[in-house]
């Protein structure tokens, strides 16, 4: 049990420092850049979001959309979908997402985007992505399809996210085991203190459909009547996270605990520039560092 305690860390631990690496793509002002070329709005962000990310699954609907996302609201969704492939076909937008991911990490990095730092963090960034198992995973097989890019640091900008995808579609597989719909999986999530409850519902519930959701929550036993999870709802969140990090791990003993030990050592450095950068919010739906 102690071997597979300190597996399961190091899985949540790649996760912690690969997400960053992959999210700024949804911030950075090079990539907004780039989304404003094709037309996409950028005052906020969601109009580019729900064309990056979705786009290597090609022009899809808002349903399929909304069901490999599972947190958003449907309607918000459909606020942007099909609409963002009016704007640019899904070939642009990954064109684009490229480009905007090449000035970014350039900014970012400076010389080292090209430095044998990099280069070697790709290569086993690389054998990693290239050992998901994607079956039931719509959006790791989708990213997974994708050609390689050439220069090193896009490499490792594509691992990290076929590697987050993997990641995220075995954490729905495991709400859906655990019974929660899209609107419960964000108010649990609130009632653990993840993050607070207006950062949850940026994904389009209405009042109504979060207090339901609640509601149902009190009557499972998962939350009490000021919304803060019970310790059957903690107990139920740490089983899912605990799942998760089961379901992400078979990458990670691909690669073996020598290059993920190295890879952990040499995303570092990166990792801290893109947190220091001031590009990612504080705080986010994700909940890293509080699960």
């Amino acid at each position: 049990m102690a071997g597979e305690t300190v597996e399961l860390g190091r899985v949540r631990q790649m996760w912690h420092l690969l997400e960053p690496l992959h999210a700024v793509v949804y911030y950075a002002p090079e990539v907004f850049g780039e989304a404003e070329k094709l037309g996409y709005a950028t005052d906020v962000r969601w109009p580019s979001y729900f064309a990056w990310r979705p786009a290597p699954l090609g022009a899809v609907s808002a349903e399929v959309v909304s069901a490999v996302f599972y947190s958003f609201s449907p309607r918000m969704v459909a606020e942007y979908v099909p609409a963002a492939w009016e704007v640019a076909d899904p070939a642009e937008v990954l064109a684009a997402r490229t480009r905007g991911m090449d000035g970014t990490y350039r900014a970012l990095f400076g010389d080292r985007a090209d430095g044998p730092g990099i280069a070697e963090a790709a290569a086993l960034a690389r054998r990693a992505a290239e050992a998901v198992d994607t079956a039931g995973r719509p959006l790791a097989a989708a990213n997974a399809a994708l050609p390689w890019p050439d220069a090193p640091h896009l490499v490792l900008w594509q691992a990290a996210t076929v590697l987050r995808e993997h990641r995220g579609d075995g954490h729905v597989a495991a709400l859906l085991a655990s019974g929660l719909d899209p609107v419960e999986a964000l108010v649990g999530f609130a009632g653990i203190g993840a993050a607070s409850a207006g950062t949850f519902r940026s994904r389009g519930w209405s009042e109504e459909e979060w207090s339901a959701a609640g509601e149902r929550l009190v009557a499972r036993g998962l939350l009490d009547e000021d919304a803060v999870a019970t310790g059957a709802g903690r107990a139920l969140r740490a089983g899912i996270e605990r799942r998760t990090d089961e379901l992400a791990a078979a990458p990670w003993r691909a690669l073996g605990s020598e290059g993920t030990a190295r890879l952990a050592e040499l995303l570092g450095p990166f990792w801290v520039e893109v947190l220091s950068s001031g590009l990612l919010p504080s705080e986010t739906t994700l909940g890293i560092g509080k699960v």
